[in-house]
């Protein structure tokens, strides 16, 4: 599989994750839960539905990110890529026999990349 081949593979497995949530774990962070299930609910809606992909933000073509303001609150969505038992990252993402994808659905300022990726999954506020 070339490198092109595997980016749509991974686009593909991402996009078909993010609308249904087959094959992973949605996580909302402790700040979204904290605006309550009314407003969760409706971030995911809305991360369902993103399509608003751009080199700026999907710089590697995979669309594993993405930022909107929902209720005058900025919020980024971000799918991370762990192996089937959740402990480690996955050495290929394009296999999804080999891959539990994690999307976590945050506000914009919780987002630390080392914090996030460091932390086990049952670290955060909601997980579905």
């Amino acid at each position: 599989m070339t490198t092109d081949d595997t980016t749509q593979t991974i686009q593909e497995l991402n996009d078909a994750f993010r609308r249904t949530g087959d094959g992973g774990r949605i996580i909302f962070t402790a700040g979204v839960s904290a605006l309550g299930v009314v407003f969760s609910h409706q971030a995911l809606a809305l991360v369902r539905h993103f399509e608003d992909f751009t080199p700026d933000n999907d710089p590697h073509g995979e669309h594993e990110f993405g930022s909107f303001t929902h209720e005058g609150q900025k919020l980024f969505w971000k799918i991370y890529y762990y192996d089937s038992a959740c402990e480690f990252g996955s050495e290929n993402p394009a296999n999804p026999a080999q891959t539990t994808r994690v999307l976590t659905i945050m506000l914009a300022d919780e987002y630390w990349p080392q914090r996030i990726i460091g932390t086990q999954i049952s670290g955060f506020a909601k997980v579905i």
